[in-house]
């Protein structure tokens, strides 16, 4: 919960006048802290005191990822480097680390924020829980730790690579949570059974993030591990794990926005839409002091909903994410996301939720190919079953897509799992 004064949890005018207060004064504080922020409100001939309230927030220029890539390493840092205790950056795969810095101020507001998830989570001080997020210059797994000790839970750092004693430790210590990707809880699910593991497990909740998935999948976990899985998020730019989870209910994800000021945007005129809408996301950090960003734009796309939740919040919160603007792909003409292979794989009993997408352009034309998985227990070589099971695979696709692919039928255990975020699509185009 996000409480006021008197311990009640916050009202959406309350909500309003905090964010406003913070926002007056980030404004101010970018101002005179960060060149960057100085010559783009000059720019548009904004000054600090044009800001009188967060309904301002749409007179200020927005922060993209290009911007923080071009300020590399330390040109949005608001603070010298003798106040940031910690540094994190992106891995840089697509480009120049995206390169992020905390005040002890900053990692403190950021282990409560992701304490306020794991309680939402129903983790407490009572519980084990494993963090399998890579530890490092990635923030999954610090970001993480600092949470669980926040609550004082028990944390066993396990980090990523290696599930056989991931497995071993979560039996031997009688784990009851576990906080990673939801692909590789999937893969942990995998080894579990492979062991015969799974009844002797004293697991109850997985919180997962760093990656998109779909509540088709979040069941398929929870049937195969008899947990509760709930979604966390976060991104390195704004914080790391913690911006926001959902509860219980599976109703949208809680924003932490007395720190975090959502808004989702219209993808072509970049202006707010309505509760809702689709578009895409973008955050003001109200409180941080390393890297404050203004109007950060995430290129996730979402709605947002600010009534009360079934369970007594009145956080606003965004719904689980489309895909993103920059993973869309456009195969003849129509825009697909991976996330849409997923939900319509689990649909089909017969194959797991694992599989690769493979775009290329032969003679001028997009094509598409589905690499898809098949459950161990429905495997056979028998050429008519195999022919069937694509023929239904396909359709499913079809349906799902409104375009055709070609399916690929591969053995149990034959994708690659990952450990970190999924890898789901292989674009060939990008060669040509």
């Amino acid at each position: 919960m996000i409480w006021n004064e008197t311990k009640e949890c916050m009202s959406r005018e309350q909500m309003h006048d905090l964010q406003s207060k913070r926002l007056v004064k980030l404004v101010d504080y970018v101002y005179h802290n960060v060149e960057f922020y100085r010559r783009k409100m000059q720019a548009i001939d904004l000054m600090p005191g044009d800001i009188k309230s967060i309904d301002d927030i749409t007179k200020l220029p927005f922060t993209t990822k290009d911007d923080l890539r071009d300020n590399y390493p330390f040109g949005l840092f608001a603070v010298p480097n003798s106040e940031i205790v910690r540094i994190h950056a992106s891995s840089g795969t697509t480009g120049k680390a995206t390169v992020v810095g905390y005040t002890r101020k900053d990692l403190d507001i950021w282990a409560e924020c992701v304490a306020r998830c794991l309680t939402m989570a129903g983790v407490a001080k009572d519980d084990i829980i494993q963090i399998a997020y890579g530890y490092g210059l990635f923030t999954g797994g610090l970001g993480a730790h600092g949470g669980a000790e926040k609550i004082g839970a028990t944390v066993v750092p396990m980090s990523t690579g290696n599930s056989k004693k991931l497995t071993t430790m979560m039996v031997d210590f009688g784990a009851t949570a576990i906080a990673c990707t939801p692909s590789y809880l999937l893969h942990i699910s995998e080894v579990l059974a492979a062991e015969g593991l799974t009844d002797q497990i004293k697991l109850k909740a997985a919180i997962c993030g760093a990656e998109p998935w779909t509540e088709k999948m979040r069941h398929e976990i929870e049937q195969r591990l008899r947990i509760k899985a709930y979604d966390i998020y976060g991104l390195s730019e704004v914080m790391g794990p913690g911006v926001a989870c959902d509860c219980a209910f599976h109703k949208g994800l809680h924003v932490c926005e007395d720190h975090f000021y959502p808004e989702v945007l219209n993808t072509k005129t970049l202006l707010p839409v309505a509760d809702g809408e689709t578009g895409e996301l973008a955050f003001t950090t109200l409180t941080k002091e390393g890297i404050p960003l203004i109007r950060y734009r995430t290129k996730d796309l979402t709605s947002i909903d600010h009534s009360t939740c079934d369970c007594g919040r009145t956080s606003a919160r965004i719904s689980r994410f489309k895909g993103r603007v920059d993973d869309m792909l456009i195969i003849r003409g129509v825009n697909v996301f991976p996330s849409q292979i997923e939900a319509a794989l689990i649909e089909v009993e017969e194959v797991t939720p694992h599989y690769m997408m493979i775009v290329d352009r032969v003679n001028n034309l997009d094509t598409l190919e589905v690499q898809v998985e098949v459950d161990p227990k429905y495997y056979t070589d028998e050429v008519r079953a195999i022919e069937a099971l694509t023929k239904k695979i396909a359709h499913v696709i079809q349906q799902a897509l409104g375009i055709s692919a070609k399916v690929k039928i591969v053995e149990p255990q034959t994708l690659i799992r990952s450990e970190g975020k999924a890898v789901h699509v292989i674009d060939n185009r990008k060669l040509y």
